[in-house]
């Protein structure tokens, strides 16, 4: 069974510097029947204004992803780390125990637009540790490229989860197929682009609940980019 949910369905706030449409309930945002999919609790598809950005603030138990699509981010943390995200790059901070970071768009010009992903981790109260890694464009056009998951395989950054996340590029030369194990159940993001998801349509920012189904197919008369989350 596959269930879309579209883009304009999300939860949206307009802040001024910061754009947001939040997949699941968020901040302001609550819908009762849109709190996560198995373990995948938050995918905030944000646009970041030239100057803009996240001051200081804290976080405890949660795996947080972010994938840069546009633009450039810089991030501090209380771990001692300063970097800037941009395309290509899966930044992977475990908050554990707690930590504290901050996230800005240093550029006078350019938005960013990322997209920051929360897991609930498998247990609560690990060590704080952070983890950034560069993914080859090449290494995902019509391919499944694992970015995260659970022991680090493939170079993938590591979560403290039973969740793996795949990032994809598609254009009209080269669809994808995946094989769900028996028990899996999966979740589609649409970054950009459309695609076609076992012959269903999709456009960017809608996604896709998926259960009980054996192969998926995706296909993209264009180009397209998606974030594919194989969870327990």
């Amino acid at each position: 069974m596959i269930t879309i949910r579209k883009a304009d369905q999300r939860g949206h706030a307009d802040h001024g510097w910061l754009n947001t449409w939040h997949t699941f309930s968020f901040a302001d945002y609550y819908d009762p029947a849109q709190m996560g999919y198995s373990s995948l609790r938050v995918i905030n598809d944000d646009r970041v204004a030239p100057g803009g950005g996240f001051p200081t603030h804290g976080h405890s138990d949660m795996e947080i992803v972010t994938y840069v699509l546009s633009g450039a981010l810089e991030h501090q943390d209380s771990m001692g780390n300063g970097t800037v995200i941009r395309p290509g790059e899966v930044q992977r901070m475990s908050a554990g125990s707690g930590v504290r970071h901050s996230e800005f768009n240093a550029s006078a010009s350019d938005e960013v637009h990322l997209l920051q992903i929360w897991i609930v981790p498998e247990r609560g109260g690990i060590a704080p540790s952070y983890q950034q890694t560069f993914f080859d464009a090449a290494e995902k056009l019509g391919k499944l490229r694992l970015v995260a998951s659970p022991d680090g395989s493939k170079g993938s950054v590591t979560i403290h989860q039973d969740a793996k996340i795949y990032a994809v590029l598609l254009d009209p030369e080269h669809p994808v197929e995946h094989l769900l194990p028996p028990g899996r159940r999966a979740y589609l993001h649409v970054a950009r682009g459309a695609v076609t998801l076992n012959g269903l349509e999709l456009a960017a920012g809608d996604g896709a609940r998926i259960e009980g189904e054996s192969g998926l197919r995706l296909e993209s008369g264009s180009s397209a980019e998606i974030l594919l989350f194989d969870l327990a």
